[in-house]
């Protein structure tokens, strides 16, 4: 669905022209009523919602504002009956034509009228952080939507005082300026027949990327950080970092081997990954800084299966430029207890001197993780063996919304795909619209979405994969994550000890200990569906906080004591 007037809306109020007398002024920062903490997103479980897909509110079948605020409390009301997070990251809710829903943005300073509006946002900021929920907002500043005002300029003509707010190049040899190719498919170069150049685009080209080494460009997107950042934002989400600055020669790509998919068939060594970026980063830092608790994680692309080594280097030599990037490593992990240990083990090698960790399972792009793992009746042990791994390791975990439930990728019919990739590729390459169903809040009509049709297909399954059904049941999914969260929460060797992986495990087993203030928690995770004998070398007597078969209890642990099938268990001593 494309929407081409949202750009436009009168409805919108942008956050520079606001008269509202309570709205912060400009450099004025807004009144928190929390205490500052700037390590907060080290203690964080923080949960992605793409908006389009959760609530409902006003019943035009697009998840909006209204129905984040309305679901506030299920994310967390202050008691063990909320799932218990402690920040919402949101996929975009700038104006937008929604070529890429979201990810092409036509104005900084607004919310789509599809969403809401900035009273609606502001009355989230006040019930989240109420909540103590904070709230982190994508920024998606490597590209445009071609309908921002900035591009329309820019385009117009060659002498447009912003004409190199982007990036335009001659033809050569009448053809495009380089071999670069664009991420969903084809050059990633489109010709402007007006003023007879190029304009580069890393995704579609109705994205248009700005070009970074213009310091305009950086001023005006700081400026926009800070409007932000002054109304009470607690963070962002930088939207594919590593792509801001390009080679300053726009050197072609080396060819690689035949590969399936044209993006695929480069080395992407001039397009992505400058020096240059880590400096605009550093600058970026100070800013966030300066707010005393603040934070940044960024989307660093890479071809997969994906190295620990890239990401950790955006985090800067000194720990001075993101607050964190995302390792998407178990994205390409299969379920073996071996492999997880592997990354883990990297993923902390590369880090050590840098900055604090962090693991996802699954995320708008990527197909969620119980659908690769499932097998079965044996899908929702699994399901807990993965939410015990990543609830429990050393680092910031980040939530999927509907994961907590089970929610699985499910095929969106051809006449019903948004995704322009999903439309570009079928039938070779899955939509991305299969992990982006709308949440299933019920067993009611639409899975309690909202009183319409839904913008995509409702999960089949909504009748008993629902937060009503399984907050109903002890045993359910749903209650594990809260145990798991709130266990977390109120355990320090969980959120801050350090972390050994250095066991003799028996294959199929992952066992890592955490360590904080001479305290110690034991982790044990059977990946297979057959006992395995642990050696514990510990012989003594220990607490059982958490566990997929046994009651909180303590326990003799013996030197050598058998798990059950897909177990997984905490033990503190």
């Amino acid at each position: 669905m494309v929407r081409m007037d949202s750009a436009r809306s009168s409805s919108t109020v942008s956050i520079r022209k606001m008269e509202n007398p309570s709205t912060p002024k400009k450099g004025k920062k807004a009144p928190r009523a929390k205490k500052k903490d700037p390590d907060w997103w080290k203690n964080a479980v923080i949960y992605q919602i793409y908006p389009r897909s959760f609530r409902d509110a006003n019943g035009d079948g697009i998840g909006d504002l209204e129905g984040i605020i309305q679901k506030l409390n299920y994310l967390n009301d202050g008691t063990p009956n909320s799932l218990g997070i402690d920040a919402i990251w949101l996929s975009p809710i700038y104006p937008s034509p929604m070529y890429d829903f979201g990810y092409d943005i036509s104005d900084y300073d607004n919310i789509d009228p599809v969403f809401g509006n900035l009273e609606t946002f502001k009355r989230l900021l006040k019930e989240a952080h109420k909540r103590k929920i904070r709230i982190i907002m994508d920024l998606v500043a490597n590209h445009t939507s071609h309908l921002h005002p900035w591009f329309i300029e820019s385009r117009s003509s060659k002498n447009n005082p912003k004409r190199d707010w982007y990036i335009w190049k001659d033809p050569v040899n009448g053809g495009p300026p380089n071999n670069w190719m664009g991420t969903f498919g084809g050059k990633a170069w489109a010709f402007d027949p007006e003023t007879e150049q190029y304009y580069y685009h890393s995704f579609l080209t109705e994205q248009p990327d700005l070009n970074w080494r213009n310091p305009e460009v950086k001023k005006a997107i700081f400026e926009m950080v800070k409007n932000w950042l002054d109304l009470g934002v607690d963070g962002f989400r930088l939207d594919v970092v590593n792509l801001f600055v390009k080679d300053s020669e726009f050197r072609s790509n080396p060819r690689k081997r035949w590969i399936a998919r044209p993006f695929d068939q480069q080395d992407h060594l001039y397009d992505r990954d400058r020096p240059e970026m880590h400096g605009i980063l550093k600058d970026l830092r100070k800013l966030l800084n300066s707010y005393g608790d603040r934070m940044s994680v960024g989307e660093v692309m890479m071809e997969p299966p994906g190295t620990s080594v890239l990401p950790a280097s955006y985090y800067g030599d000194k720990g001075d430029e993101l607050h964190m990037a995302f390792n998407f490593a178990f994205f390409h992990t299969p379920w073996k207890a071996e492999r997880f240990r592997d990354v883990i083990k990297e993923w902390e090698r590369c880090l050590r001197d840098r900055g604090w960790p962090n693991y996802t399972l699954s995320n708008h792009d990527f197909r969620r993780h119980i659908t690769r793992y499932s097998k079965g009746s044996e899908t929702i042990s699994r399901a807990k063996i993965a939410a015990l791994m990543l609830l429990t390791l050393r680092g910031t975990p980040f939530l999927y919304y509907g994961e907590e439930l089970g929610m699985m990728d499910e095929r969106v019919p051809k006449d019903r795909i948004q995704d322009p990739v999903g439309k570009r590729y079928w039938p070779f390459y899955p939509s991305r619209d299969n992990c982006r169903l709308p949440m299933c809040w019920s067993s009611d009509k639409n899975g309690g979405f909202g009183i319409a049709d839904p913008w995509l297909p409702v999960f089949s399954q909504y009748e008993t994969i629902n937060v009503e059904t399984q907050s109903r049941s002890v045993e359910s999914l749903l209650n594990f994550y809260r145990k798991l969260i709130w266990l977390r929460k109120g355990n320090e060797i969980l959120r801050k000890g350090n972390i050994s992986l250095d066991y003799d495990s028996p294959p199929g087993v992952l066992q890592y200990t955490r360590e904080y203030e001479k305290k110690k928690c034991l982790v044990i995770l059977n990946f297979e569906n057959e006992s395995k004998k642990i050696v514990a070398n510990a012989n003594r007597t220990a607490h059982v906080l958490i566990s997929t078969h046994r009651k909180p209890e303590k326990m003799e642990i013996p030197v050598v004591f058998a798990v059950a099938p897909y177990e997984g268990l905490v033990l503190e001593y």
